[in-house]
């Protein structure tokens, strides 16, 4: 049997915007579809709620903090390999097409393939505009092109789709790995009739967290809100049609998608997902940024064909996806992968992979001096605790998102939740030095709120922790012999 799967994301599609995550407001019979005859994962959160840092822990399989690109427009290291590169040199057909945000240009990207993909398919968002006029490219650009009837031989999702769909033709007695990658339902939200007007009478519903007074919260969240923390939430009506619109395109454009996987390459995985999602007044913030609110940073996934189907509701993360998308083509998983392999549960979907997902924020914009700047955060999250540590504001955050889904009050240095803290802060200082964290220090692990932190000292942990990328590079040498390392990790001797 060929070993043939194909990877399917959109960009800004928070959980809640599929029905079958239970909003049925959302028009997405497609993915609906898939996620009942599949495995939806009721808890799986980014690794970073950003486009680009999202998207190098999906296809590398290491944090955005170690394979480079912790922030938009930043590239991937130079010794960071895709799972696109790990594919092609075990053989199999590899095709990437859409939104890539991983090569250091701007929003738009460089139009250039990288290594490890099909330059033959290769279109991301340049490509795009290169076949506009100027005129075509402003309007592309702008949402009020919707108020306007387009076709949708204009938009990018439906281009993509149809060298995606081309790509199957083509190659249906291969194996291969495709992506198809949407910039969909990400602003400018283009879309023609009738998803532009499907939603232009829909008033999204109110939580209870948008009333959320973010007193007691991180002082970034409330620069974060700005003229927002002093709005009438009562009398706020939410609307965002183009949005909801674009979003019920995507499903239809990646029906096309599913629709031609099962005529013409039955046997072939699917796994779909998003990004990150969008705040849409929760907590009065808009967009994405450094928190570990579910709308923000929960996000969809679905496995379609990997041999399992109900819903798994144990915690998972982006950065297991590359792992997964290696075992399951049959191809040896590197030690240098920072997620495990959530496959058995994709078989199985009550079988519980790993207790946390752990989630990271840097900055979001390189090229931008807005977004809040720098934000340090590293999380974790156990499915029911969430523990957000803050390195450069005097406020943490640690929730119980059983007794309080709406993730209101922040329990911080609640003492009635200090065994249930401190076990997900071990666990989160752990993954720092496991992962080799750049950032890594005994700031992390001092806290206001952890009465039995150890006391900082100069060699903190004391330890040497290297690489090892030994399948694309000669084992890493020990400092102190010039011999190769005999264990990556080690205790450092001090030189007095």
């Amino acid at each position: 049997m060929k070993k043939q799967l194909i990877f399917i994301m959109t960009d800004t599609t928070r959980f809640d915007m599929l029905g079958c995550y239970g909003n049925k407001d959302m028009i997405t019979p497609n993915l609906d579809a898939l996620a009942e005859e599949g495995v939806r994962f009721e808890l799986a959160y980014s690794c970073q709620p950003v486009c680009g840092p999202a998207r190098s822990a999906i296809f590398t399989g290491q944090y955005p903090h170690s394979n480079g690109s912790f922030t938009n427009s930043y590239p991937l290291g130079a010794n960071v390999k895709t799972v696109g590169q790990r594919l092609r040199d075990n053989g199999f057909k590899t095709c990437y097409i859409g939104k890539w945000h991983l090569d250091g240009g701007d929003y738009f990207g460089l139009g250039e393939c990288p290594d490890g993909w099909d330059k033959d398919y290769w279109y991301d968002m340049k490509c795009y505009l290169e076949e506009l006029t100027e005129e075509e490219r402003v309007k592309s650009r702008n949402p009020d092109t919707n108020k306007e009837p387009i076709s949708e031989e204009f938009t990018y999702a439906h281009r993509v789709v149809k060298r995606a769909l081309d790509y199957i033709e083509k190659n249906k007695d291969e194996d291969f790995f495709l992506v198809v990658s949407l910039d969909e339902p990400h602003d400018p939200y283009l879309c023609p009739e009738p998803f532009a007007s499907m939603y232009k009478d829909y008033e999204f519903p109110k939580t209870k967290n948008m009333w959320d007074t973010l007193e007691g919260k991180p002082f970034y969240q409330k620069l974060w809100a700005g003229k927002h923390l002093s709005e009438n939430i009562d009398e706020l009506v939410i609307k965002a049609d183009y949005f909801f619109g674009c979003n019920s395109f995507a499903d239809y454009e990646i029906g096309k998608v599913i629709d031609k996987a099962k005529e013409l390459t039955p046997n072939a995985g699917i796994i779909y997902t998003s990004d990150h999602g969008d705040a849409l007044h929760a907590h009065r913030l808009w967009a994405k940024g450094a928190c570990l609110y579910d709308e923000i940073a929960r996000i969809p996934l679905i496995a379609y064909g990997m041999g399992g189907k109900g819903v798994c509701p144990h915690p998972v993360s982006h950065i297991s996806l590359t792992p997964t998308i290696l075992e399951y083509m049959g191809v040896s998983v590197p030690k240098l992968m920072e997620g495990e392999s959530i496959l058995p549960s994709m078989k199985d979907p009550s079988h519980k992979c790993y207790d946390n997902a752990f989630v990271e924020f840097t900055r979001y914009e390189v090229d931008h001096d807005g977004f809040g700047g720098v934000q340090m955060m590293r999380a974790v999250t156990d499915g029911r605790y969430k523990l957000c540590i803050h390195l450069l504001d005097p406020v943490d955050e640690f929730y119980d998102t059983k007794v309080d889904p709406d993730e209101l009050h922040n329990l911080i240095e609640d003492e009635r939740y200090t065994e249930e803290r401190n076990r997900l802060h071990d666990a989160l200082i752990d993954n720092m030095d496991k992962t080799r964290d750049p950032f890594r220090g005994y700031q992390w692990e001092c806290r206001y709120w952890r009465k039995d932190a150890k006391t900082p000292t100069y060699e903190n942990h004391l330890c040497t922790r290297q690489r090892e990328n030994e399948e694309y590079e000669p084992r890493q040498l020990d400092y102190a012999t010039g011999l190769e390392m005999v264990s990556a990790t080690r205790i450092k001797k001090l030189i007095d």
